[in-house]
């Protein structure tokens, strides 16, 4: 799996949310560039240039993917703001336009 977060920062801030994640719950990972990549089920980037082959792919950007249609699986996560659901719509219309599958999931109405 890659963590497509196109913001440097976001990037690290994954990277650290993961590694204190609960002991028992640990999650393997490491940024895409690490030599430790090719054997880390979980990886993460900022950098589109730096995007390896992976099955699926959690979109934390604002932007489609590049590079998406070589995954087998797209995620996204569309926040509560106004500015990030009217970007997740554009990006459904891209991805719906195109005739990709796609299955919502609403947590918010779950919760």
């Amino acid at each position: 799996m890659l963590i497509f977060a196109p913001e440097e920062e976001v990037a690290r801030r994954i990277d650290r949310m993961l590694w204190i994640w609960p002991q028992l719950s640990f999650v393997p990972h490491c940024l895409a560039h690490d030599p430790l990549a090719p054997q880390t089920p979980v990886l993460i980037t900022a950098d589109a240039g730096n995007r390896p082959e992976c099955e699926i792919v959690l979109n934390l950007g604002a932007q489609c993917p590049p590079l998406f249609e070589r995954c087998a699986r797209l995620l996204e996560v569309i926040g509560q703001d106004d500015e990030d659901r009217a970007r997740g719509r554009e990006r459904y219309r891209f991805y719906k336009e195109r005739g990709y599958a796609i299955a919502s999931h609403d947590l918010a109405a779950r919760a």
